[in-house]
């Protein structure tokens, strides 16, 4: 992600390979695009995502380049699905590297994908194609919900890690309430701090991967949760507006450990000047839901 969500590329997570620069060699058409704004009601408070809404023919490098000269945390392109149970599929990538899941840009796709079709008004439930899967969507009171997928890694981290993870975030190892894996595609660390406040506090340096970062706020606040995504590598430290994927994965630590109880709602992005909220439900068979408000910011055509 850039921007982090935003404004610089971030390196390919562990396993994942960057796709090399090269120049298209097609003439290039024009394809309806649309820049939407995540998890906020007002633009240019959330996170955008770049939404390429017909990418039939074009390739990979293609794909990467343009994704690199928006230069945002991810842009999408949505094609014709390969399952009969999906509406769409899409391909995300980052400036960097293409990625098998993200939450803020299955929320955006979704979005720019229902202003195209002649029945979305009566419509309340969707199936996205990505590399991980079918990610079953649903309208919300609080707009869009994805169904947070199933964590790839999960369980504690190792000593020495959680050392590593203390410096990179400038603090003593002891204000560190727990740590855990949380990774559902882009390879999340999930770090526990006692407050909100501590959270909103930090000033971390030389992150190396990817540092989700949560604290609660008071009883009776409008929001339960602070969060912070920090990614990095190459002495290059950035931070996620608001992050749909560590969202996900973070609620479904909380929520089996037992410290979080929703539904309730997130608040990310304060420290960007953004005001990003998240809400998280989960339905009797468990399945943790994350939805946002989504709102197009951009439209209009792309030549690729």
């Amino acid at each position: 992600m850039t921007d982090v969500d935003g404004d610089h590329p971030a390196p390919a997570p562990p396993g994942q390979s960057a796709v090399s620069a090269q120049e298209p060699t097609r003439t290039p058409t024009a394809r309806p695009f649309r820049q939407v704004d995540v998890f906020t009601t007002t633009p240019l408070l959330g996170n955008p995502v770049a939404v390429v809404l017909d990418a039939t023919g074009l390739d990979t490098a293609t794909m990467q380049a343009f994704a690199r000269w928006t230069n945002l945390a991810e842009t999408t392109f949505v094609l014709p699905p390969t399952s009969p149970a999906a509406d769409y599929r899409v391909r995300i990538f980052t400036a960097s590297t293409e990625l098998p899941f993200a939450g803020h840009p299955t929320l955006g796709t979704c979005h720019a994908w229902l202003e195209t079709q002649a029945d979305a008004a009566s419509r309340t439930r969707f199936s996205q194609e990505c590399a991980a899967g079918l990610i079953p969507l649903r309208r919300t009171p609080d707009g869009l919900a994805f169904a947070a997928p199933p964590p790839r890694r999960t369980g504690p981290v190792d000593p020495g890690l959680l050392a590593g993870l203390a410096t990179m975030l400038g603090i003593p190892p002891d204000e560190i309430v727990d740590a855990a894996w949380a990774d559902n595609g882009p390879g999340w660390i999930a770090v526990l701090l006692d407050s909100a406040e501590a959270v909103l506090a930090l000033r971390p340096r030389d992150v190396d991967g990817r540092i989700g970062v949560v604290g609660p706020w008071p009883p009776g606040s409008p929001t339960a949760f602070e969060v912070r995504a920090f990614l990095g590598g190459g002495g290059v430290t950035v931070e996620d507006p608001v992050t749909g994927s560590l969202n996900a994965s973070v609620a479904q630590w909380l929520i089996a450990t037992g410290r979080a109880h929703p539904p309730y709602t997130v608040s990310q992005g304060a420290a960007l000047q953004r005001a990003g909220r998240v809400r998280i439900t989960v339905d009797p068979d468990g399945t943790v839901w994350v939805a946002g408000a989504t709102i197009t910011c951009l439209s209009g055509t792309a030549l690729l």
